[in-house]
């Protein structure tokens, strides 16, 4: 499976990328939301690990933009967050290609099975 992150946190990538590739996939990052959505643009990805709170161009805005452009069928995509507006706005995200979200602190096991999951 090859896997996207996009998480302006350098430390939860370095984290998902051990473990993805530990599991045997391949997995690159971004810490930018502008550049995840250019990298999506240019490639293809089995999944998307894309956290909502990113500054200048949140997870919400590469969303809208997968959506207008089409993109949002071209890979799987759980958000990723620790964010308290994931609630409300969860059927929005699905109704534009969100396969899952999940709450950080993220219990790794359980990611690396719903990924799996997802991508199955």
């Amino acid at each position: 499976m090859k896997i996207l992150g996009i998480d302006d946190n350098e430390e939860i990538n370095k984290l998902f990328q051990i473990a993805f590739i530990s599991s045997g996939h391949e997995y690159d990052y971004t810490l930018s939301s502008r550049e995840g959505l250019r990298l999506i643009r240019e490639n293809r990805y089995d999944l998307v690990l894309l956290d909502l709170a990113m500054p200048d161009f949140s997870g919400k805005d590469l969303l809208e933009s997968l959506h207008r452009e089409g993109l949002s069928g071209k890979q799987k995509i759980i958000i990723v967050t620790a964010s308290a507006t994931i609630d409300k706005d969860l059927d929005q995200f699905k109704d534009i290609g969100v396969s899952d979200c999940i709450r950080k602190p993220v219990d790794l096991d359980f990611l690396l099975a719903r990924a799996e999951e997802i991508i199955a």
